[in-house]
């Protein structure tokens, strides 16, 4: 299996989420559990199969995180060098050259992304046509109904 790049940031909150599922979450479903088996009736139970079903959930979701953590790059982007590359990991502000808006962009893992927040898929057609580019340069990206360019403003190293 690949290495999945992960920000040091994404990483931390992964493992943050996967001890809540072991410490908090698990425990909880065991003790639901108990309860509802001590009603009697399994067959019939709805608390029971319902407490079993967030049991499987939980264990799927901590299978999911220690595999992802298991094969986990973290990358920590303050140890780069800055040279005004675009890289993983980076904060990117752009400028459309069009309509001249300006949008900032961090380049973060497939678990990490959100765009509402401004952290962008390394694999998203956005962030494939940024990496390798430098400060200066002009990204063409493509999307399905529209290709825009964008300047590159500024390369930012934080993490």
């Amino acid at each position: 299996m690949s290495k999945i790049p992960l920000t040091v940031k994404g990483a931390e909150q992964m493992r943050a989420e996967l001890h809540n599922l072991k410490s908090v979450a698990r425990p909880e479903v065991v003790e639901a559990i108990s309860e509802a088996r001590a009603h009697g009736d399994l067959k019939e139970n709805a608390e029971y199969h319902a407490a079993r079903e967030q049991q499987g959930f939980i264990e799927g979701k901590i299978q999911d995180l220690e595999g992802k953590l298991g094969n986990a790059q973290e990358i920590n982007v303050a140890t780069l060098p800055q040279n005004g590359r675009v890289v993983f990991g980076v904060t990117v502000e752009l400028e459309e050259e069009d309509s001249g808006e300006t949008v900032t962009y961090q380049i973060v893992g497939d678990d990490e992304a959100n765009s509402k927040e401004g952290r962008i898929s390394v694999n998203s057609p956005i962030a494939r046509a940024l990496i390798g580019k430098e400060e200066g340069d002009i990204a063409v990206v493509k999307a399905p109904a529209v290709t825009k360019n964008y300047e590159i403003v500024e390369v930012r190293y934080i993490s």
